[in-house]
């Protein structure tokens, strides 16, 4: 069984004033603005953020001119030299 938990919150000025504005347009107590935003800060820290899908466009650039499959051969290529 959970009990209620009673404890001293200091809450800064910038933070008061935005909830002094809450309580005041929901015509609502101070407590319950102050454990609704609660509520919603903690769900919404629990919650995976939504990553936006990343998608590159594709190129067909042709046939290797060099086979990438013998990284020797490639390196060789690469640096101009006579390789064999």
């Amino acid at each position: 069984m959970l009990s209620r938990m009673r404890t001293t919150l200091t809450i800064e000025d910038d933070i008061a004033v935005e909830l002094e504005r809450l309580r005041r347009e929901s015509d609502r107590s101070l407590k319950d603005v102050i454990n609704d935003v609660l509520r919603r800060g903690l769900r919404e820290t629990q919650a995976r953020p939504k990553r936006k899908s990343f998608r590159t466009a594709g190129h067909d650039m042709g046939a290797f001119l060099v086979n990438i499959d013998n990284a020797a051969e490639a390196i060789a290529h690469s640096e101009r030299k006579n390789f064999k």
